[in-house]
C-alpha cells in the first residue's frame, strides 16, 4: 500500500500527520483500508512509507487485526511505481501476483473478487475502475473489449470510468519494461506501456472517495462511518 506521500493539499487541515493517518470520524484513515483488506482475507500487508512514518508505525506496530504489517521506508521520494517496487522486495515471493492501494483513496470492493478476475483475466496486470458521473478531476480511462486501451486528459468533463488507485500486478513487471529507481505508475509504466500491457478492467461501482482535497476530506467524515457501519 502505497502511505507514502506528502499531502501538501491537506497539510493545512492535517498539519503534523502523514496523510494516511488524518483522522476521519476519531479514526485514522488508515485503519479504514487496512479494516477492508482483513474483511477481504487478507493476511500481510506492506507500507511504503517516506514522511513521518514514524508516526504510523508507532500506531500500529507489526500487526493489526491478524495482519502481518511491514514497512518500505523511502529514504528519497521513489514516485508511486517505483515505492511499489520497492514494496515488492519485502515480500518472500519475489514473483507472486500482488494487490497494490494508495493509501489515502477508500473503496468500498471486495478485493478477493479482484484476485479472482485477475487470475481470470490472464493478465499482467489489472486495473479497477469506477464509475463516475464527472471524470474532469481524475482524468477518464478507455476500455476496449474488456482491456483498458488509453488515457484520457483530466480537465474534460462528463461521466466515464476513472483509475480507482487499485491494481493486481506482477512485480516482475517492472524490470520487463526497464522501469527502476525512482518512477511513476500512471505515467511509466500505465500510459507509456499501455498498449502492450493491456490491462484487465475491473469495473466496480463501490462507493468510493480520495481525501487528498480538503473538501473530500471533509465529506469522509460522514460517509465513511456510514460506508463502513
Amino acid at each position: 500500500m502505497l502511505a507514502g506521500g506528502l499531502g501538501t493539499r491537506l497539510r493545512e487541515r492535517v498539519p503534523n500527520l502523514p496523510k494516511p493517518m488524518a483522522p476521519v470520524a476519531g479514526r485514522p484513515f488508515l485503519e479504514y483500508l487496512l479494516d477492508s483488506l482483513h474483511s477481504s482475507g487478507c493476511t500481510e500487508v506492506v507500507l511504503a512509507v517516506g514522511h513521518l512514518w514514524q508516526i504510523i508505525e508507532a500506531h500500529f506496530g507489526s500487526r493489526y487485526r491478524g495482519l502481518e504489517l511491514r514497512y518500505a521506508v523511502e529514504d528519497v521520494p521513489l514516485g508511486t511505481g517505483g515505492a511499489v517496487a520497492w514494496g515488492a522486495v519485502q515480500f518472500a515471493d519475489k514473483s507472486e501476483d500482488l494487490l497494490v492501494l494508495n493509501g489515502d483513496t477508500f473503496l468500498d470492493v471486495d478485493f478477493a473478487r479482484v484476485f479472482d478476475f485477475h487470475r481470470a483475466a490472464s493478465s499482467l496486470l489489472t486495473m479497477v475502475l469506477r464509475r463516475v458521473d464527472d471524470t474532469a478531476r481524475y482524468g477518464a480511462v478507455i476500455v476496449e473489449n474488456g482491456c483498458v486501451s488509453r488515457f484520457a486528459e483530466k480537465g474534460v468533463s462528463g461521466p466515464g470510468l476513472i483509475n480507482a488507485g487499485t491494481y493486481v500486478l506482477n512485480p516482475l513487471i517492472f524490470s520487463r519494461f526497464g522501469l527502476k529507481g525512482s518512477f511513476s505508475m500512471e505515467f511509466d509504466l500505465l500510459q507509456r506501456h499501455c498498449a502492450v500491457l493491456r490491462p484487465a478492467a475491473f469495473v466496480t461501482q463501490g462507493n468510493f472517495i480520495d481525501i487528498g482535497l480538503p473538501e473530500d476530506f471533509e465529506r469522509a467524515q460522514a460517509a465513511l462511518p456510514e460506508w463502513t457501519s
